[in-house]
């Protein structure tokens, strides 16, 4: 049963033969073995997450930052499924997760027992899924899960291990598995695209896994040379403060269309073209002009750096200066959503990583952002809410030596407010500054857009203050250090000293 050639020992060997050194878990009876494999390689960090949507958005944050998968290991069916939230921001973010999912002994599955499901079905809508046959073929179905997860448009790939074949010898070799990298884009299509943005009318949009300062100040120039516009899509991961920001395709659905009005060409950089978030009566869900011209030039799996670069040599435009950045004054007074997003900017730590899940509050980062100092900002990519705190964790772990912060929502933070706990055990140096508004506000807002009048018993399901969650009692609760503040200044003061500090702290702001 601990064997060292097991076949759980030759599923983490795989991984770490691909360079693969984290795994976020929480495993259960049919993991044990996977556990005992992990305890044999002090290599990979094993990290535990008190809910399976802790692990999962921490393999998230950890992807997008470190550039290569994390390993999650969960609980068989239901454990995949108390993940699948933060599977499913993953795979809109084209996050490259490799899931090490437990299931009953090949031999017990007939049985029926009570926590056996069909785990490729519940699994299978995110990614690629592969089950185990043997312990000799445990091993294979891991690489065929890295090699998923990280080729062509990467995102979350599963591999389902049967516990027999876990704790049985293996003793085939290890097979070859390396990470996919990202691919060249078409150099025709980025002569044509080149040519297209010449056009009156013509607009570049750019996203997918992350828009760096690299794409950005290559955008800014392609739109001094030839005219076009130039939008960042909503939900990319991005950095800031290098002196060339890019406009954002606005949230809701009327200055979005009005946005894109007149278009005649979009070329789309890693992105498919833009759609409205939700369906609305009497509103279009192609953002775009319906007779616009749409032309793909780059997708989630290509080298969107290279592609953009290209593309900025082709129209032939020199680089843009970056204007001149006055420091973010830092606010006094009342603490508002506005005050708020200008402290989070006015003292955000140089290279820091913010991890921001506002919600409604995050429009208050927008007119202090050119002036910031550089940073990477991740964004919930899938509008699936809870994966803020998580990612924090994974975003922290795969860069010790920068700052995180996280600007969170009040009400998304509580589907994942275990992660306070992973925090706290793990040390890690993670500022969390909860936007405490009582509300789900988004709700609200879309309340009154829909004209509705609320009556008690909608009111009574988007408030939160009966009672009123105190998140500086639960962080201490969790073993993390924390303070509540209703000033701006106090804030300020409270965010300099947790950035200041190694480890966790918690910011309670009532706004």
């Amino acid at each position: 049963m601990g064997n060292e050639s097991s076949g759980g020992q030759a599923a983490i060997a795989v991984a770490v033969q691909a360079g693969i050194d984290v795994c976020f878990a929480n495993a259960g009876t049919t993991e044990i073995h996977m556990v005992e494999a992990l305890d044999r390689h002090p290599n990979v960090r094993a990290v535990l997450g008190l809910f399976e949507g802790v692990c999962s958005g921490a393999a998230d944050g950890y992807a997008r930052i470190a550039g290569k998968p994390a390993l999650t290991l969960l609980h068989l069916g239901p454990g995949y499924a108390n993940s699948a939230a933060n599977q499913h921001n993953a795979r809109r973010g084209f996050s490259p997760i490799v899931n090490l999912i437990g299931d009953q002994a090949s031999w017990h599955l007939e049985h029926d027992a009570a926590l056996t499901s069909d785990i490729d079905a519940i699994a299978g809508w995110a990614g690629w899924v592969g089950r185990s046959t043997s312990a000799d073929n445990v091993a294979t179905i891991v690489a065929e899960a890295i090699a998923a997860a990280t080729s062509g448009v990467p995102g979350p790939a599963s591999a389902v291990l049967a516990a027999d074949h876990t704790w049985e010898a293996a003793t085939s070799a290890l097979p070859n598995v390396e990470l996919g990298t990202p691919v060249a884009a078409d150099s025709a299509l980025i002569d044509q695209a080149a040519a297209a943005l010449r056009e009156p009318g013509a607009v570049l949009i750019a996203g997918g896994r992350h828009l760096s300062a690299v794409t950005k100040r290559a955008m800014v120039a392609i739109a001094a040379e030839t005219g076009c516009g130039i939008w960042a899509g909503r939900h990319a991961s991005a950095d800031y403060g290098a002196g060339a920001e890019l406009p954002e395709l606005p949230y809701f659905p009327e200055p979005l269309i009005a946005a894109l009005e007149g278009t005649t060409t979009a070329v789309l950089a890693g992105v498919t073209e833009p759609v409205c978030f939700f369906g609305y009566p009497d509103t279009p869900s192609q953002a775009l002009p319906a007779d616009a011209a749409r032309m793909p030039l780059c997708g989630p799996e290509h080298d969107l750096d290279a592609a953009l670069v290209a593309l900025q040599t082709a129209v032939g435009a020199a680089d843009v200066p970056s204007p001149n950045r006055e420091p973010v004054a830092r606010p006094s007074g009342e603490l508002t959503s506005a005050t708020l997003g200008q402290a989070i900017i006015a003292c955000m730590p140089d290279n820091a990583i913010l991890v921001q899940e506002a919600i409604t509050n995050r429009a208050a980062l927008a007119p202090h952002i050119a002036n910031s100092v550089p940073f990477t900002q991740l964004n919930g990519t899938g509008g699936a809410i809870g994966g803020g705190l998580p990612m924090a964790i994974g975003a922290a772990v795969a860069a010790p030596d920068r700052r995180v912060v996280s600007f969170q929502a009040d009400g998304s933070g509580l589907y994942t407010i275990q992660s306070l706990w992973t925090m706290a055990r793990e040390q890690l140096d993670i500022t969390v500054v909860i936007i405490n508004n009582r509300s789900y506000k988004i709700i609200e807002v879309e309340a009154q857009r829909a004209g509705l009048d609320p009556g008690e018993a909608t009111r009574s399901l988007l408030d939160l203050d009966r009672p009123e969650v105190n998140f500086a009692e639960l962080a201490r609760g969790f073993g993390m250090e924390s303070a509540r503040t209703t000033s701006a200044a106090e804030l300020v003061d409270l965010i300099d000293a947790a950035n200041a500090r190694p480890g966790p702290f918690l910011i309670d702001a009532v706004i």
